[in-house]
């Protein structure tokens, strides 16, 4: 979060100086007040462009095993732009290379699931996958009572990653 802090006011400088480049370069026929402007315009350009590359970054950075099962777009009324071009500020990650298979139950496999998100902290969960019924158990208190199981069909996205691995 800091670098990121220091990129936007790295870019407000950058943005700043081309402007007075451009003022000077026009033999100062152009306001001086379009300096902040570009300052403020090269921040902004900065902040979007950090908040719409921090999937990608953060996906192609996944050791190896783990594989996106899913992504959640947001859009915000704060950011009129979203609505056009939705942002991905959330996603599954599927620990594939750590699939546990059942001793007693065939189809049935038990994984971790981590949750990442924009300015968040990532959240690991254990699920079971029951990949003949097209069903998750998902955990149910955490305090060691039997989970609850979900039919969600084949074409979950978690149900469909890990029955792709098998």
């Amino acid at each position: 979060m800091f670098l990121e802090l220091i990129a936007v006011v790295v870019a407000g400088f950058a943005g700043a100086g081309a402007l007075m480049l451009v003022v000077r370069l026009s033999g100062n026929r152009l306001p001086r007040w379009l300096i902040p402007i570009g300052a403020g315009a090269a921040m902004l350009a900065a902040a979007i462009s950090s908040e719409y590359s921090w999937y990608n970054r953060t996906a192609d950075t996944l050791p190896e095993g783990l594989e996106v099962a899913q992504t959640v777009e947001s859009r915000a009324f704060w950011r009129p732009w979203t609505f056009l071009f939705p942002m991905t500020d959330r996603f599954v990650a599927v620990d594939t290379g750590n699939l546990r298979a059942n001793s007693t139950q065939e189809a049935l496999y038990l994984t971790d699931l981590y949750f990442f998100g924009r300015w968040q902290t990532v959240q690991a969960v254990e699920v079971m996958v029951d990949c003949a019924a097209g069903r998750r158990a998902d955990p149910a208190l955490g305090d060691g009572s039997p989970p609850v199981w979900r039919d969600v069909g084949g074409d979950d996205p978690i149900v469909r990653t890990v029955c792709a691995e098998v």
